[in-house]
């Protein structure tokens, strides 16, 4: 065996002068004459393909390419049977190169070749012989398969570590989606966006696939589509529930990894981004040239005729491209230097992200190409927000996360973005990644403090109360700072990358299988309980005690200061079997089954839920706009926020140490900061709840005046179904059982 750099020097010896493979590598042969087109010199702007008139009045598209580093750019052209023509970019602007081609309409399909060296030691990878996606393509057909054929080195070299530096030579234009031209004609007049204030928000996280494929109200030509996830039947259950924003995972342009093809398995998630600007194609009911581009768009009319906002999952930090051992489909062969963050070597890639690659957001070229996908999507498709997968990828200016990055210094000053909903996973993969709490004014945050508190309570496995009082209450520890607000924390329990909640009641541990990996993917931290019994079970006992706890988590996320977000189906108890990463199921286990929602089980978690968010949209106290101050602020020493012990005390420093299962909250309606539209005070009701997370009753004694005269129950866990009349009333200063396991949300009468 030689050792890797004898392999190495066999590699370069094999290549020729200019850095390109000898023809015997890949047994290559010069492929006939394609036709060209006539070109003119076009615009440098706006990059991508722009369907136009030009000054003589012949209609036309403008193609734009920033390549900075290329030595020649060729637009290729696609017919309806795959037949090539070419028209080469001549002009040369600012590093982008450009094109008006006359008589190009929309519905042509595209891509580009560039040519330039073959120097992966020096992180050059240009390679003529692969079609490449344009980065501002707006719409995409086809899907990628990724062949040998579409890979810029030879994926099969024998010497694997050394592969990436040999040049293959096939054409992969028969292997790829091609780009779609896209005419511009919908216009926003009639369209109503909701604007709902970030503290009357409720997200509601969901698959435009996995949400609307198994629906029987939702015509079998339209589930699993952006037509269906507007159909009225979709539409009237995320009205029903209650829910002011749909966040949806990635509906960007995506490819499936290699590794999954391999199996027999394909992306579901979409975390594998390739085309910044166009909607997933295989989400389109319509058809896939461009006609996916207005489906998408009446999508966003329906929702915000119902209220509802849209946020899009975007994955801005790395793309489908992979390492230096991925596929050549777009950026690396536009300019693999001038995209990526590449390692000292330049021949591999800085890799923050988990996933092989990281966009490099500090070139301005980049940061550009990521603000002007977001712009799109606000003004020309419609959304309300984003929010940015592994957001602390995207705020690195060299190496270390700054929160005086140029991208978040570009987003907080931008007209467009800064007016709307932005929302950070607040970590990455690299070191110093973690930055929950971190991020400046403007943004919100996914809180996983919030979700990992909040499962140990349930779970009994805090050793005292002081985190959960943190996590109830807004979680002023981490967001109380340069003007944040209780709304800069996203309160979640799950989310679409882990258990659901039925499966975190219900398991103790992943199970994974289906995924093809051995069971070693997902995380082994998942807090879980499963009340004694591993998976489904017919117990009855075991059944109702999970049943109670998915009520006393749902309740704990919807009573907390703070945004709640749900997940598609967790109301109505949907399982994935147990599989905590099922990012490669797109069948039964990642799908909603609806037929939950018939199932007399679980048909009252559904009612639950939509009681609990109908009542936080009726009590400001619930969604507090400012953080509480614990201090008094009227005469009878009443203060807007206090916590209480069993016994009815208010609770002391040692009480906040000491081991404990239970705690009382009480949110005073009479202390709320702020006016409302018309200037008036903002009062409200004010609320004791109870949250008991211990195994037996306890008894609580209700906190007497100045708290109250007397209490009202509004929910109890404890039961399977809540009525809609009075509840029970307490006079202050008695005891209340409170069963194992329950939260008791008492209402202040009198």
């Amino acid at each position: 065996m030689s050792s890797a750099a004898e392999q190495e020097a066999v590699a370069a010896e094999r290549a020729t002068g200019d850095g390109r493979p000898a023809a015997v590598v890949n047994g290559v042969r010069p492929a006939p004459p394609v036709p060209t087109v006539p070109v003119r010199p076009g615009r440098p702007t706006p990059l991508g393909a722009r369907f136009r008139v030009g000054p003589d009045g012949v209609a036309g598209t403008n193609f734009a390419l920033w390549a900075g580093g290329a030595e020649g750019v060729e637009l290729c052209l696609f017919d309806e049977r795959g037949r090539e023509r070419r028209a080469r970019l001549t002009e040369l602007t600012h590093e982008i190169w450009h094109g008006f081609v006359p008589d190009v309409l929309p519905g042509q399909r595209y891509g580009y070749r560039v040519h330039g060296r073959w120097d992966p030691w020096t992180g050059a990878r240009w390679n003529p012989a692969k079609l490449l996606l344009d980065p501002y393509a707006r719409a995409v057909d086809g899907d990628f398969a990724l062949p040998p054929e579409v890979y810029g080195h030879v994926r099969d070299w024998p010497e694997q570590h050394v592969a990436d530096t040999v040049r293959d030579d096939r054409d992969s234009a028969p292997y790829v989606p091609k780009g779609v031209v896209v005419h511009d004609d919908d216009d926003w007049a009639d369209d109503r966006r909701p604007k709902t204030p970030w503290a009357d928000s409720v997200i509601y996280e969901l698959h435009v696939k996995g949400f609307t494929r198994r629906h029987p109200g939702i015509p079998e030509e339209l589930r699993g589509t952006y037509a269906g996830l507007a159909h009225p039947a979709a539409v009237e259950h995320l009205v029903r529930l209650g829910v002011t924003a749909v966040e949806l995972l990635p509906v960007h342009q995506f490819a499936h990894e290699d590794h999954l093809l391999r199996r027999g398995l394909r992306d579901y998630w979409g975390y594998n981004s390739i085309g910044y600007f166009a909607p997933h194609a295989g989400y389109a009911a319509s058809g896939t040239r461009g006609q996916q581009v207005g489906e998408f768009k009446r999508m966003v009319r329906a929702l915000h005729a119902a209220g509802i906002e849209v946020i899009l999952d975007v994955v801005y930090n790395h793309t489908a491209e992979a390492g230096e051992l991925g596929p050549t489909l777009s950026l690396k062969g536009v300019d693999n230097r001038g995209y990526y963050r590449l390692q000292p070597d330049a021949r591999r890639y800085a890799d923050y992200t988990g996933c092989g690659n990281t966009l490099h957001v500090v070139q301005p070229h980049v940061l550009r190409l990521i603000t002007d996908s977001l712009r799109y999507w606000v003004t020309e498709m419609g959304v309300d927000g984003f929010r940015f997968d592994l957001a602390a990828a995207l705020a690195r200016s060299m190496h270390d996360v700054d929160m005086l990055s140029p991208f978040l210094a570009v987003i907080a000053q931008d007209p467009v973005l800064r007016r709307v909903k932005l929302i950070a996973e607040p970590w990455d993969v690299g070191s110093g990644g973690y930055q929950v709490g971190a991020f400046p004014p403007l943004w919100t945050e996914w809180n996983d403090r919030y979700r990992d508190t909040v499962r140990d309570f349930w779970r009994h496995a805090l050793p005292d109360v002081r985190e959960m009082g943190y996590r109830l209450s807004g979680s002023s520890d981490l967001y109380a700072w340069g003007g944040r607000r209780p709304y800069a924390s996203v309160n979640f329990v799950t989310a679409h990358d882990g258990f659901t909640l039925r499966d975190l009641v219900s398991y103790g541990r992943k199970h994974n299988e289906a995924n093809g990996e051995g069971n070693r993917d997902g995380t082994d931290d998942n807090r879980a309980w499963n009340c004694g019994v591993e998976g489904e079970t017919d117990d009855e006992s075991v059944r109702a005690l999970r049943r109670r706890q998915l009520r006393n988590l749902l309740t704990t996320l919807l009573l907390s200061t703070g945004v709640p977000m749900l997940v598609a189906g967790d109301e109505l108890g949907r399982t994935q079997r147990g599989n905590n990463n099922a990012y490669c199921q797109d069948n039964e286990i990642g799908w909603v089954d609806w037929a939950l929602l018939e199932d007399p089980d679980w048909r009252p978690l559904f009612e639950l839920t939509s009681r609990l968010i109908a009542l936080r949209h009726d009590h400001p106290v619930l969604r507090r706009r400012a953080f509480f101050s614990g201090r008094a602020h009227s005469a009878d020493g009443l203060r807007d926020l206090a916590w209480f012990t069993p016994r009815g005390t208010e609770m002391t420093e040692g009480d906040w140490y000491a081991p404990a299962a239970t705690l009382g909250m009480y949110l005073s309606g009479r202390d709320i900061p702020g006016r409302d539209e018309h200037g008036a005070p903002v009062l409200d009701d004010s609320f004791l709840a109870v949250l008991h997370a211990g195994e037996d009753p306890v008894e609580f004694e209700l906190p007497g005046p100045p708290w109250a005269e007397r209490y009202e129950v509004v929910v109890d866990t404890g039961r399977e179904e809540q009525s809609d009349s009075p509840g029970t009333e307490h006079p202050a200063g008695t005891p209340v059982t409170v069963p194992g396991r329950t939260v008791l949300l008492l209402r202040v009468r009198g």
